[in-house]
């Protein structure tokens, strides 16, 4: 499924907290209906069979409590619980589908009993007590079970990201963002150089499956035009090329992927290359983008939410712009996409005490006209308006309304896009508001077990009931103005 992830080091941020990012969307010509819940340990499975799979495995008696945006509706089979913050603070996006090469799919064969992107965050967030752990974690089930897709995970805490690829069906390799960095990944494989030295020694930013340097000789995977390297050369090697040994070289990246990477530096990057015009250094279609960069100032949610729902504005690409010929209008495909299913950000704080440093934001819809709405994780249950999604179209819940508002307002857009904005700004205002006012309160009053789960509970209820009366706003204001400008309207009122 086409995803667009997002990872930024704690140095990068506004505020110092680590940021990790991902939508969710669904397949082609098809809606994957989703909900914010809480997985409380009686409900985490002891023994976990797959759907879309046969592998199934016993899990640990001692699962914690999780947040996960899953299917509301069983549709594809399988839980699909795309990630989210367990009680430990530590948080999984589960996955970026991603490409690979006929080389290293002939030389490890996807596993058809393995394991995928529906079982992974079931599979692994409720145990790990660091993003290194969760790393190591799914890195042994994927050695041992071996998976039937290509997918890259995120593993996440209070000082470290770290960004994990699998290799073909039982190979993996996994890379530590820079804490003064972020990280942009469209559905291919991303880390452009990896240090084998590390990897196998003190593991300080690399780890991979245990017989990695093995795997790349037996098969002639690495690219490098250096040297021929042998075993011992690679095992010396601090910069080996693994997007060129493991990644896709495709035409289509060029309009699926690459682009989307593209957008999103060339907007937190402006002045640090040129990405436009004859001179340009990067392209929508380069395929040596940078897997990591330093950004020119420090990043905020609202500078998240706004590349994660980019249709590249303010391009020649943009479907609903003015900019350059009409041919290239709709060239690429946008990261807010009609089939957004889900928006997530998971915010962990090191600036606040352990009990409130966790905020996920959640935007459920297509990214282009949705709100993000932040949530204290540290809770045993959701506002029914993000949990309650239903198969049946309703506006009652926050999915469906953001769908009904999102297949109008495209329709309108240059006379709705005021109205989206005004409403994506009022829930951000209040949103910061709300988390600075719950900030306080927790201080004075610190509330403790049961007490401190409802006082954040109720926030989250407060966030909740905002967003709904904003959202039903907005939803009147695009009915409004799309019914004015029907194909059918006539000026004259009366006889």
């Amino acid at each position: 499924m086409g995803c667009t992830t997002i990872l930024v080091g704690k140095n990068a941020t506004y505020d110092g907290s680590t940021f990790m990012a991902r939508d969710d969307d669904s397949g082609s010509d098809d809606f994957n209906i989703k909900k914010f819940e809480v997985v409380m340990p009686e409900d985490q499975p002891r023994h976990y069979k797959s759907v879309l799979s046969k592998f199934e495995m016993d899990l640990p008696d001692d699962p914690m409590p999780y947040t996960e945006t899953p299917d509301a509706v069983q549709k594809a089979g399988g839980i699909w619980g795309q990630g989210g913050i367990n009680a430990v603070n530590v948080a999984m996006t589960a996955t970026e589908t991603i490409t690979t090469n006929p080389a290293v799919q002939g030389a490890d064969p996807l596993a058809l009993d393995g394991i995928g992107e529906e079982d992974m965050p079931t599979l692994v967030l409720p145990y790990i007590h660091s993003a290194r752990e969760g790393v190591e974690r799914l890195g042994a089930i994927l050695e041992k079970y071996g998976t039937y897709e290509f997918n890259a995970i995120g593993f996440q805490d209070v000082n470290d990201i770290w960004w994990l690829e699998t290799i073909g069906g039982h190979h993996w390799i996994a890379k530590r963002v820079p804490d003064d960095c972020y990280v942009v990944m469209p559905n291919q494989m991303g880390i452009d150089s990896f240090d084998f030295v590390d990897a196998f020694g003190e593991q300080k930013d690399h780890m991979c499956s245990s017989d990695m340097i093995e795997f790349v000789e037996k098969y002639h995977l690495d690219r490098t035009m250096d040297e021929d390297r042998d075993y011992d050369s690679l095992k010396n090697c601090t910069d080996f090329d693994s997007r060129a040994a493991f990644g896709s070289h495709d035409d289509s990246d060029h309009t699926y992927n690459t682009p989307r990477a593209w957008f999103i530096e060339r907007y937190l990057n402006p002045n640090t290359f040129i990405w436009d015009g004859p001179d340009a250094d990067f392209t929508p279609m380069s395929d040596d983008l940078p897997w990591c960069l330093q950004p020119e100032h420090k990043i905020t949610i609202e500078e998240v939410k706004y590349t994660m729902s980019g249709y590249y504005q303010n391009t020649q690409y943009d479907p609903y712009g003015g900019y350059g010929p009409d041919e290239w209008r709709g060239k690429f495909r946008p990261i807010g996409i009609n089939r957004n299913s889900v928006l997530s950000l998971t915010q962990i704080r090191p600036y606040m005490p352990k009990e409130i440093q966790c905020l996920q934001w959640v935007a459920l819809g297509s990214c282009a006209f949705n709100a993000f709405v932040p949530f204290y994780t540290n809770i045993e249950t959701t506002p029914e308006y993000f949990q309650n999604t239903t198969a049946k179209v309703s506006t009652d819940n926050f999915y469906w309304s953001n769908r009904l508002i999102a297949a109008m307002a495209d329709a309108h857009f240059q006379s709705c896009s005021n109205f989206v904005e005004q409403y994506q700004n009022a829930v951000a205002y209040k949103a910061h508001a709300l988390i600075h006012e719950t900030d306080a309160a927790y201080e004075e009053k610190k509330p403790s077990g049961a007490d401190l789960h409802r006082f954040l509970e109720k926030a989250n209820q407060e966030m909740s009931d905002f967003t709904q009366e904003k959202t039903d706003k907005l939803m009147d204001q695009v009915l409004f103005t799309a019914s004015m400008e029907m194909k059918n309207k006539y000026a004259r009122s009366d006889a």
